[in-house]
């Protein structure tokens, strides 16, 4: 096989493996919106959808890092090509984390279904709204591999850490007010750092973006 055609089989299989981090980025959005919105509504089969559908996000990081390995292990890509495969590793392993947090969501929502909440979720969806947007712009900036992009997204991380911290506030401030309150603000403390975590982890991928077009790691969004 000419250089020429050993090249064009190498970009059309990376070009495949894009778009399935592609649609496992698309699952785990639908994921995080459907834990929360399970969360406001109580709604119950809707949580455990959400539990019963992270097989499919773990299912597809396995299925991407298989191709990935394969890929480097016949064609032994150097240099801007190895390190865009080393760089979509990373980046599903943050996807398969942020499925995991949305079933813990999930998880949290079940237990709390049948309670009365001790004040309107207001914050939590806000934050949980601005991750999946962080998610949706990053996974364009994933696609056009731009970098400019994918700094600004990790800017909006500091929204969520915002938000998290009035929450953690509230909550306090309700545990104070009554004991009775400790359980369900505990649950939602719990459910608020893994919202927080998200942002941290679309911030992570937005790095791997900027090492995949500059080739050296760089830390986004320092405190």
């Amino acid at each position: 096989m000419k250089k020429m055609e050993i090249r064009h089989k190498f970009l059309e299989d990376l070009s495949e493996i894009n778009q399935e981090v592609l649609k496992m980025g698309t699952l785990v959005e639908e994921a995080i919106r459907k834990s929360i919105q399970a969360l406001k509504n109580r709604d119950t089969d809707l949580a455990k959808k959400v539990i019963d559908g992270d097989s499919a996000i773990n299912n597809m990081e396995l299925s991407i890092h298989d191709k990935c390995i394969i890929l480097i292990a016949t064609e032994q890509p150097v240099a801007g090509d190895l390190r865009g495969l080393v760089a979509i590793l990373k980046i599903i392993s943050q996807l398969e984390r942020m499925g995991d947090h949305a079933v813990h969501i999930a998880k949290n929502a079940l237990r709390l279904a049948n309670e009365t909440y001790m004040k309107k979720l207001i914050d939590i969806p806000r934050m949980a709204e601005r991750a999946v947007q962080m998610l949706h712009e990053v996974l364009t900036a994933f696609m056009n591999n731009d970098q400019e992009k994918a700094i600004e997204v990790a800017a909006m991380d500091n929204e969520i850490d915002n938000l998290h911290d009035q929450v953690m506030r509230e909550c306090l401030t309700y545990m104070m007010q009554d004991p009775a309150n400790i359980p369900q603000a505990t649950a939602f403390l719990f459910i608020s750092r893994f919202v927080e975590r998200l942002g941290d982890q679309v911030t992570n991928i937005c790095e791997w973006i900027c090492y995949n077009v500059t080739g050296k790691h760089r830390e986004l969004n320092l405190k």
